[in-house]
């Protein structure tokens, strides 16, 4: 799957999810502040599912791996969800 699909994938997603139109910035300000507390439920209900103890606030000495693994499944199950909608249409 090449990157474009996928960022083409996630702004449906987030098109769908929220209205509007969605554009990227290179100034790191977040693109759907609304979306803000359902993506940190999300993470904490992924890093549950992988096995990964996730404390609210600073996880700073959570290793590499287990932050991949947890954003890894968050992207995995977002293409799934955008593919399904898609599919659904």
């Amino acid at each position: 799957m090449n990157i474009i699909y996928i960022e083409i994938t996630f702004k449906m997603f987030f098109q769908k999810l929220f209205g509007g139109e969605l554009t990227m910035t290179s100034n790191n300000k977040k693109v759907v502040p609304e979306a803000q507390d359902s993506l940190d439920k999300f993470k904490y209900e992924v890093a549950a599912e992988v096995g990964v103890d996730l404390k609210n606030g600073y996880n700073g000495n959570m290793s590499s791996k287990d932050a991949g693994k947890i954003g890894g499944n968050m992207v995995r199950k977002m293409i799934e969800k955008a593919e399904n909608s898609m599919l659904n249409k």
